[in-house]
């Protein structure tokens, strides 16, 4: 008897295959915006679905190295990366996948609109780079930060054309490094001290426990400066070079050797994003360049480079999600179960259906954080100002733990294939974890939330983002405004109460509950605004997703029976 071979799942086109992605850029960038930006989203769809699934592969196979000594028994500290790994690098420099926002071109053909198209980019790379996308989003926020008037701008011609750069011969990435063993998210238990030298540089001195991208060329890690007191605010935010060529303590050394000052201790050993250098790191009278006045508090400077990475994490997660629906939904195609295929099943076509419902909440409520930072970055839009400051906390929290849930039914939606490493598919839940984590947990981006609830009134353009749903909605679904309506009252009530006295116990606990219902009701009040432009899987996205996560209704009958749609 032949031994039976379960062919694999064909790939996907991650563009032309995505209904509610091609709408979404439709409705925010216009025909003629649609069509500037289609040649860009189809080239890197073809590389997703060829060279960069390989490199991808290639990377989690061969994950980094540190090699401490050279061979004479010099101290090098040089991490070692696999070529899939260096493939993605070129890859996202060639896309302009952290470019894209800064080029002017790009500026000047979209507008505020080219965070919509640097989305729809990351949306198609994030889930087949490898966890690239973690190097890009801290890139990004670097180049951010750099962007402000406050930094030097001897430092921004320095280092911005690097970060931006679309050559992959020069493009570099960025790392941070923010967090300490004894504080973790407390960051006002930071010890890392900086000095000031005299020729404006600084030197700091401390040990930083989570360096993600530890590789990169760059780094940007807080710091107290010296004499500045206890507390978090007057943390300010330096660079770092990471290598010696770029170091001018460190004259003479080999292009690749670490800046002096800087010392790798060990590479982390971590659950998911294993292509990913993570490190701990050492810092001794280490050269770095202030981003900003120290002697100002700079924390509220370091939060620029915060926000990005934020919604970073939202489109990753929202990316995921969006890539397990095409991977599974092409398995069922292809995999046989009780005389028939396993995408002809009720039960599991509900499955995938109400995972394809949670998919689109996501991807809206991240596109919607990036939509509202072109508006805050090109024409600082009061407006999206106020609403991205909280908008920012509620995707990332929101889309992290539900990449972590949709992860998982996907792993399971593949039987012990699923389980089985050499298919790929476990990485989607190994990958998914990290989401709630970086970039603070759930609970702590709850307090964030209660935070701007209490002290900026940042529920405010929620509410009134809800109550123009509410009418919005009344035409496409009575039910679906009433439920959107019942929420915002409820909503309203509850931000009115907490407050008042923010700071009581009830209050405190039941943080991550409001920010998650908060996010929940900001999801219906997007999808409903793309339907009511008039997009039919919007619509049904809506009606579902209120259904689900406003009302806590079961939805898998409408979910088996509109699979199609609303994928």
């Amino acid at each position: 008897m032949s031994r039976f071979v379960q062919p694999p799942p064909p790939p996907v086109d991650p563009y032309a295959g995505d209904g509610l992605l091609r709408s979404w850029l439709e409705r925010h960038l216009g025909p003629a915006g649609h069509a500037a930006a289609k040649g860009r989203l189809a080239d890197l769809a073809a590389d997703v679905t060829g060279p960069l699934r390989a490199a991808h592969a290639d990377a989690e196979a061969h994950p980094p190295t540190l090699v401490r000594y050279d061979p004479w028994g010099a101290r090098i500290d040089r991490i070692d990366t696999s070529a899939g790994w260096q493939a993605q690098r070129a890859a996202a420099a060639r896309h302009a996948v952290v470019a894209l926002p800064y080029l002017p071109d790009a500026r000047g053909t979209w507008g505020a609109a080219a965070r919509v198209v640097q989305h729809a980019l990351l949306h198609l790379y994030g889930p087949e780079s490898a966890t690239f996308s973690c190097p890009v989003a801290m890139a990004d926020g670097a180049a951010a930060l750099l962007s402000t008037p406050d930094v030097d701008a001897g430092v921004r011609d320095a280092w911005l054309p690097r970060l931006i750069s679309t050559d992959p011969a020069t493009a570099i990435t960025s790392g941070q490094w923010m967090t300490e063993s004894q504080g973790g998210s407390d960051l006002g238990r930071s010890s890392t001290i900086g000095r000031p030298a005299a020729d404006g540089s600084w030197r700091l001195t401390g040990e930083k426990w989570f360096c993600s991208a530890a590789d990169a060329a760059m780094a940007v890690a807080l710091a107290r400066p010296e004499g500045a007191g206890r507390g978090s605010r007057v943390l300010a935010p330096f660079l770092v070079p990471r290598y010696a060529a770029d170091s001018p303590l460190s004259i003479g050394e080999a292009p690749g050797a670490p800046a002096s000052g800087v010392t790798v201790h060990r590479l982390k050993d971590k659950l998911g994003t294993v292509a990913l250098p993570t490190a701990e790191i050492g810092l001794r009278d280490a050269y770095a360049l202030p981003l900003g006045d120290p002697a100002v508090p700079g924390l509220v400077r370091a939060m620029t480079l915060v926000v990005v990475t934020r919604v970073h994490n939202a489109a990753a997660a929202a990316g995921g999600m969006r890539r397990g629906l095409d991977y599974a939904r092409a398995y069922a195609e292809v995999r046989h179960v009780a005389g028939g295929p396993l995408a002809s099943s009720p039960l599991h076509r509900a499955t995938l259906g109400t995972l394809a419902v949670d998919a689109a909440g996501a991807f809206a409520l991240a596109g919607h954080a990036f939509a509202l930072l072109g508006r805050v970055e090109v024409g600082a839009d009061p407006e999206a100002t106020a609403e991205l400051r909280i908008v920012a906390p509620l995707a990332k929290l929101a889309t992290g733990r539900l990449a972590v849930s949709s992860a998982s039914e996907y792993v399971e939606s593949f039987g012990g294939a699923g389980y089985v490493q050499d298919t790929g598919v476990p990485r989607l839940l190994r990958d998914a974890q990290v989401l709630p984590i970086w970039e603070g947990t759930t609970n702590v981006l709850a307090l964030d939330v209660l935070r701007a609830l209490t002290r900026e009134d940042a529920g405010a353009p929620v509410l009134r983002r809800l109550a123009a749903a509410v009418d919005l909605a009344r035409p496409l679904s009575p039910a679906l405004a009433d439920t959107l309506a019942a929420a915002a009252a409820q909503l309203g009530d509850t931000i009115t109460a907490v407050t008042a006295d923010p700071s009581a116990a009830a209050v405190q606990a039941g943080a991550r509950g409001l920010a998650l219902r908060l996010a929940y009701a900001l999801t219906t009040a997007l999808l409903v605004e793309h339907a009511a432009w008039g997009d039919e899987q919007a619509e049904l996205a809506a009606r579902l997703w209120a259904r689900r996560w406003l009302r806590h209704e079961e939805i898998a009958e409408d979910a088996h029976h509109h699979l199609e749609l609303l994928c």
